[in-house]
Formats: C-alpha cells, structure tokens, sequence
C-alpha cells in the first residue's frame, strides 16, 4: 500500500514539475516576447505623411519613421521625402504635428525630421545590429499603404546583405514590409531598433517575403551626423589620382585601382602617405570589396570621420593590408 502512495506522490510532483515547466515555457515564449516589444516601441513609431511636387503636381505619399530622440528627432528615410513640400507625423495619441527637415543623407538613405515644441516623446531604445543573428525573431512597425500603424512578424533571414549599396550591409528579413513601412522599425524580441526598413525586393511592388533594414548602428552614426552638422560630413585619406587597370595577380585578372599621383598637401599629413602607400602602388581591396572606382567613393561617403577603411595594396615589394584612418575633409 506504501508503494502505491509513493508512486502516486511521484506521479502527482511530476505533473506538477511538467505544468509548472509548460507556464515557465509559455512566458518566456515568442508569443508574450512579441507582444510585449511590440507594446514597448509601438509609441516610438510614427506615421509619416507627405506632399511632394511631382510632373501632375502635388500629390500625396505615406511613410513611417522613429523617434530618435526626446529632443524631438525623427529618424526616416530619405527616399520617401523626395520633392518634399510639407511633411506631418501622426504620433501615437493620434496628435499630427509638421516637421521642419534637419538633414537627410542620399547614400545611406536616412534622414532626420524634427517637430518643435514641449511634446512629451518616447525615444525608441537602441540595439547592437551587429549581435544579429540569422533565424532571429523580429518584429516591423509601419504604417503600410496608409492603412494605420501596423505591426507584423519574422525572422531574420540574413545579414551583410548588399542591395544597391554593399557598403550599408543591410538586414535581410521576411516580416511583412510594404509600401509605407519605410522609415519604420524592425524590433528584436526586447522591442529595441535593430534596423530602420528600407525597401523590398518584388516583383508586384508588395510584400513577397524579402524585405531590407538598414542596420541600427548605421543609423545612429548617419543621424548624428545629421543632428549636428546637418549633413554627412565627408572621409578624406588624402588627394590622390587612380586609374582603373586590369592586373594579372597570380595568373588572375583581377580589377584594380593604380594610384598614378599623390598631390602634397601643404601643412597636412596625408592618411595614405602616412601608412607607407605611395605612388605606382596598386590597391586590390576596398574593405574586402574589388578595387573599383565605386567602391572608393562610396567607401569614402558612407565612412565617417575617424573611421578607417581597409586597403589591400600591392607595392613594389610586396602585398600588404593596411588600415586608413579617415579624417574630415570639411
């Protein structure tokens, strides 16, 4: 009879292990996670709506962006502001309120608005985008086709991605993004902005399931910039000529950048000089990129001051990695 009572306790503390594990597992599950991110930033997402000029004359578009700061800094992108004439934020009570332009950048594709004013806002918090991973959840906030702010969910599907612009490697995920959502938010479970959506690829102009972010940390570095110089400043590792040439390296022919001058820049150290590169030297890479003439500028606009940038060179003796520390060239 002890041996039945015993068995039975057993079973009755086991079920009560399994039932307690399950109310563990459903709270730390993605169902309350999402919820609770999308609560925590859904007040940090506007509805932005726009008046541009176009060739049949004013007409009206729909974005979406995110408050940056409580100064009253909203981050979006540049795209959606094109021939911009007026522009007004729907917050999250409902209140529309204009915004003046403080600056937007064309490369990186960010821009920052501002609404004046003792409005009490909620900035969005901030992640680290390079701890993404792929298959991690996320969510999207926007404002797609106008509809109202909307959320939707998924993973990420990957990172690194170069769509028109290797250098912004764009956050790749299959949450629902539409027309509107740019300017938007892509949350991880925490409900912090990993990414600012941006575009999608398709072929119908709606959601197909391949939607791009640009990284928060991009985002931060470009909208500073932005906040306090009103523009992005340019990366400046010297004045110098190339040439694109064809260079057979190792019985490859690979494209590369000869450097055919260097000019003396008086009173100025030179970055390029000052890292042992010098002229009739070839550059191979760009931050691991070919050696284009593209590669070079971009690299050169979409790094910010005090950043450095990663040349490959060939010199007459030999093929070496080198570090440029950019500096501001205005």
């Amino acid at each position: 009879m002890k041996n039945y009572k015993f068995i039975i306790s057993v079973i009755i503390f086991g079920l009560l292990i399994a039932v307690a594990s399950f109310e563990i597992g459903y709270k730390k599950g993605s169902l309350e996670d999402l919820s609770y991110a999308a609560e925590k930033a859904s007040s940090s997402v506007v509805n932005v709506f726009i008046s541009n000029r176009g060739n049949n004359g004013i007409r009206n578009a729909v974005g979406s962006g995110v408050i940056f700061s409580k100064e009253g800094h909203i981050v979006t992108n540049t795209h959606i502001l094109n021939n911009a004439t007026s522009v007004f934020l729907e917050f999250n009570d409902g209140e529309i309120i204009e915004a003046i332009l403080i600056g937007a950048d064309q490369y990186s594709d960010i821009a920052v608005l501002k609404v004046n004013g003792s409005k009490d806002l909620n900035p969005i918090e901030l992640a680290q985008s390079s701890k993404i991973k792929v298959g991690d959840e996320v969510l999207a906030i926007g404002n797609p086709f106008g509809v109202g702010k909307t959320v939707t969910s998924g993973i990420i599907s990957a990172t690194g991605r170069d769509y028109g612009n290797p250098y912004l490697e764009l956050l790749q995920t299959d949450a629902a993004i539409n027309p509107g959502n740019s300017g938007g938010a892509l949350l991880n479970k925490e409900g912090n902005l990993i990414g600012i959506n941006s575009s999608i690829y398709s072929k119908t102009g709606t959601y197909s399931g391949i939607g791009f972010a640009i990284p928060s940390e991009k985002v931060i570095q470009v909208a500073s910039e932005l906040i306090k110089f009103g523009k992005v400043r340019s990366s400046w590792i010297g004045d110098f000529k190339v040439r694109q040439i064809r260079l057979n390296l190792n019985n490859d022919l690979i494209s590369a950048l000869s450097i055919i001058k260097i000019d003396e820049t008086y009173g100025i150290e030179n970055p390029l000089e000052l890292n042992g590169v010098s002229e009739g030297d070839i550059i191979l890479k760009i931050n691991d990129l070919p050696a284009t003439w593209a590669n070079l500028t971009t690299a050169l606009r979409l790094t910010f001051p005090g950043d450095e940038i990663l040349f490959d060179i060939y010199g007459k003796e030999n093929t070496k990695k080198i570090l440029v520390k950019t500096v501001a060239s205005n």
